[in-house]
């Protein structure tokens, strides 16, 4: 059997070959502890420096506001309880929006439990956050917002420079989860204005096992994990250094290949949505139809539901939406909180396309999705 067409770079990314390449010789050769003082632990740590610089560079930042981390999830909860460990004197206050990852409304629920008010901001209909909104529900005991730059599911992004000056000029620090954005798009944190930026490696060409947090210079956080002091004190353990040396060359590939991947990726993903459209009268576009990732296209089949169709296409490989709700059949909170209909919310499909994603393959899986749909209508209609 073939393999299936690959439409799910939301979830993950394939490893590519140059920050494999990088990575692999750590594996074997320079297996040094970065703390040892000996030539391979001067190696290792050097090699750390290096995809540190890589690392901040991608986003604007300075080497030193980069923490690396095992994942994004453990970034989220870096980035979230680690501010409430060190302002809990100052206010017990944070604000979110309700479309959060999983990794983000978990520890603020975990803090909610502890005390803390947390404020839930609405979206509109294409998944966006008021900036008024935000404005409103600050308050003189908030310490924190944290709102994602582009959500996992429809690819919505927020206008996070508005909510992050809306912030700052209350004084409170702001954090976004931008696992989804970096290497798809133009990420920089002073063009963003925020204080704390979530990176996931696995989203853009590096192993799982690795992602990173900005922090600003000068702005309070505290340790969640307790042990050395790697990491500037903030992530104690020994380093994953293959894997931090991928992140490093993942986010030097990256760099190097915007913008031409954004436009790459957005011609790919509106050839797969004019030609769906065209083959099924009455699908529907989830998110917002223009300001959202290049390569992520949420759609919702008529009539039948978006899990049978991708049950019913074998050729190609998706989600219906974000893969870490993928298993449990539930209608996806995102879309609800979008307003979406249960029967526009029951047909949704994320589709997703990637660097390797080829013109031949779009053309193919709209074939094989559109044969599916038409299949499962007539059954469904008799």
């Amino acid at each position: 059997m073939n393999r299936p067409i690959y439409l799910d770079y939301s979830a993950t990314t394939p490893v590519a070959l140059e920050v494999f390449e990088a990575m692999a010789p750590f594996l074997r050769e320079h297996f040094g502890n970065p703390s040892s003082s000996h030539p391979y632990g001067r190696r290792a740590a050097e090699a750390v420096a290096q995809a540190r610089a890589e690392a901040a560079d991608l986003v604007g930042a300075q080497s030193d506001e980069i923490v690396f981390t095992g994942c994004a999830t453990e970034a989220n909860n870096l980035a979230l309880r680690g501010v409430a460990r060190v302002m809990r004197d100052k206010g017990r206050h944070i604000v979110t929006s309700a479309i959060e990852h999983p990794s983000v409304t978990a520890p603020l629920e975990r803090l909610q439990s502890d005390g803390w008010e947390i404020t839930e901001l609405p979206v509109d209909a294409h998944g966006r956050v008021s900036p008024q909104q935000l404005d409103a529900a600050l308050r003189g005991d908030t310490v924190l917002v944290s709102i994602m730059h582009a959500n996992n599911e429809v690819g919505t992004l927020q206008p996070i420079a508005e909510l992050a000056a809306i912030a700052r000029a209350r004084g409170v620090l702001f954090h976004t989860d931008a696992a989804q954005s970096i290497g798809k798009i133009p990420v920089g944190v002073d063009a963003l204005g925020i204080d704390r930026l979530t990176i996931a490696g696995h989203k853009f060409y590096a192993p799982k096992g690795i992602g990173a947090l900005y922090v600003r210079r000068g702005t309070p956080l505290a340790p969640v994990l307790v042990g050395a002091d790697q990491e500037h004190g903030l992530r104690p353990g020994t380093e994953n250094v293959p894997h931090i040396v991928a992140l490093g060359a993942a986010a030097r590939l990256a760099r190097d290949q915007l913008p031409h991947a954004t436009g790459h990726l957005r011609t790919l993903c509106d050839t797969l949505h004019t030609q769906l459209s065209q083959s099924i009268p009455g699908l529907q576009l989830n998110g917002h139809p223009e300001q959202r990732l290049p390569n992520t296209l949420n759609i919702s089949f008529p009539v039948v539901s978006g899990r049978a169709v991708l049950a019913a296409t074998p050729q190609i490989a998706a989600s219906v939406g974000s893969a870490c709700h993928e298993e449990d059949g539930m209608v996806s909170g995102v879309l609800a909180a979008m307003g979406v209909t249960a029967a526009q919310a029951r047909g949704a499909v994320r589709l997703s396309v990637g660097r390797m994603t080829t013109d031949t393959e779009v053309i193919q899986a709209v074939k094989h999705l559109a044969r599916s749909w038409q299949r499962l209508r007539e059954s469904e209609t008799g």
